[in-house]
């Protein structure tokens, strides 16, 4: 059966929410009240997600999307601050980490909309290499697989920028580069503009199968998920999956609904051994109640 996994938190879980705060409040402390805040921060979203981790395991849910803001205002240029000098934080990821090894849950990070390797603005450019380079300090602690970013913008067009993004992998650390990880979109880039540089720089191609769907390249479902699949490189693949908010007559079929349909889940995915992250606004219950689905279709066939 398929591998589903939770993005980033829970919507019904008493004591599992991810902390954070605002650069305007933590720029107004005295610098010692600033560092403590902000690890007090880090030390809680590690140690709930050493929580969402088990219960994702006692749930039977394999895998986890960790949230970006982790360890909050890491990259930020005036307030950030550095794990070297918080040994007790990158001590707590790696034993959570661990746990995550023993007991078979897959964790993934997907950077933000602004991290965007092939813009045309060097300033961008920047801050997307310091995002990718901060997750994957995080990623490599608690044994992540992937960074999975957006192709981005297209100015002046696709062709130009997918050609900036390939340079701009230089600029990314061995780490980094190693755990760098496409993903088709819902508006620019599909799985057929993707897939030629994904095999040329050896880089995994994630299948969102809802993108693709919106945003549509003549390629067939299955046709995609081979060759994307194909990327992996003998590694389980992993893909995305979410139903339209307000199905697929609307005039707008991008943003996620609370559940999954289940005439969305691709046939050709069932028998596949592969990691579906749910992207629903209803988290861990929209994921719970697919995979009751899946078992209950599972014992029929």
């Amino acid at each position: 059966m398929l591998r589903l996994g939770l993005c980033c938190g829970f919507v019904a879980q008493e004591g599992l929410r991810f902390r954070t705060t605002t650069a305007r409040y933590a720029s107004g402390l005295a610098p010692h009240a600033r560092r403590r805040l902000l690890h007090e921060l880090a030390e809680h979203n590690v140690e709930t997600l050493g929580a969402a981790i088990a219960w994702c395991a006692a749930h039977g849910i394999g895998a986890f999307r960790i949230p970006s803001g982790l360890l909050p205002m890491y990259t930020h240029p005036e307030i950030g601050w550095r794990l070297s000098r918080a040994r007790a934080i990158a001590t707590a990821l790696r034993a959570v980490g661990d746990e995550a090894g023993k007991v078979g849950v897959r964790l993934s990070f997907h950077p933000d909309q602004f991290v965007v390797l092939g813009s045309a603005t060097e300033t961008s450019v920047a801050l997307a290499v310091s995002e990718l380079e901060y997750q994957a300090e995080c990623a490599e602690l608690v044994g992540a697989e992937q960074l999975t970013v957006h192709g981005g913008g297209a100015m002046p067009n696709k062709e130009e920028a997918l050609a900036r993004l390939r340079r701009n992998l230089s600029r990314l650390s061995k780490r980094a580069r190693a755990l760098f990880v496409l993903e088709n979109d819902d508006r620019v880039y599909t799985v057929k503009d993707l897939l030629p540089l994904c095999r040329a720089e050896g880089i995994p191609l994630v299948y969102d199968v809802h993108h693709h769907r919106c945003n549509p390249d003549g390629l067939s479902v299955s046709e995609a998920t081979s060759a994307a699949a194909a990327t992996w490189r003998g590694r389980e693949p992993w893909m995305h999956l979410s139903s339209p908010a307000a199905g697929w007559s609307a005039k707008d079929t991008r943003p996620h609904a609370d559940y999954i349909a289940p005439s969305d889940v691709p046939r050709e995915w069932l028998p596949l051994t592969a990691t579906v992250d749910i992207e629903a606004k209803q988290k861990e219950l929209a994921v719970l109640r697919l995979r009751r689905w899946l078992l209950a279709r599972a014992r029929k066939s």
